[in-house]
């Protein structure tokens, strides 16, 4: 049979640092559970600054690309809505012709080509 102490998980959780001290000078089986959880622990401590620095990049670069998005997008509509020379020549449902756009043309209105 299996005489395993199954009592570290408990006292760790729901009872307080004198009575899991004082459980792990008696029992082997628990002070080497608790050696284990205080190796995790040091692994943990040695990557936290790593992580949570990355972490704190993430928020801050986002929020600096989403407002060079709306700056950008701001100053570009902004000018496109208030240059009269672009919505005079620009209307919806308009194309322009070869001739508006300065290439050469036939009396057809077809680009012309030199032999």
């Amino acid at each position: 049979m299996n005489n395993k102490c199954m009592k570290y998980e408990g006292l760790f959780i729901f009872s307080d640092d004198e009575t899991l001290k004082k459980h792990l000078a008696e029992c082997e089986e628990c002070r080497a559970e608790q050696e284990t959880m205080d190796k995790v622990s040091s692994l943990i401590s040695e990557v936290r600054f790593h992580y949570y620095r990355k972490r704190k990049i993430m928020p801050k670069l986002r929020a600096v690309c989403a407002a060079a998005l709306l700056l950008f997008s701001t100053l570009t509509l902004g000018i496109a809505v208030n240059d009269e020379d672009l919505m005079d020549t620009l209307r919806y449902g308009e194309t322009l012709s070869a001739e508006e756009l300065g290439f050469p043309v036939d009396s057809y209105g077809l680009l012309m080509v030199d032999e």
